[in-house]
């Protein structure tokens, strides 16, 4: 059963289906890190292991997520992803 949030216009779901999740096939992997990122195309991603906190320009809140999460960033965000764990995810740019 999915659970759906969002927050400073990041959506995360917990526990997405199996049919969403094949749908997301390419894969990329980070190491503890921490840099800017600006979405040129809306991207969802599904967290198979590691722990982020993304900071979106300007907010004075960050959104925190981890493995087993799918999330979906927005076309033109440009946030500070700060990864503590490292990452492993597939992602799709649309």
């Amino acid at each position: 059963m999915s659970n759906v949030t969002e927050k400073l216009g990041i959506k995360i779901e917990r526990n997405p289906s199996e049919e969403k999740l094949t749908q997301l096939g390419v894969r990329w992997s980070c190491s503890p890190s921490k840099f800017p990122w600006t979405y040129d195309s809306k991207e969802t991603c599904y967290l198979l292991e590691g722990k982020v906190k993304v900071t979106p320009s300007g907010a004075n809140e960050s959104v925190e997520f981890g493995a087993g999460d799918l999330v979906v960033f927005p076309k033109g965000m440009s946030c500070t992803w700060d990864v503590s764990v490292a990452v492993n995810k597939h992602y799709l740019f649309e």
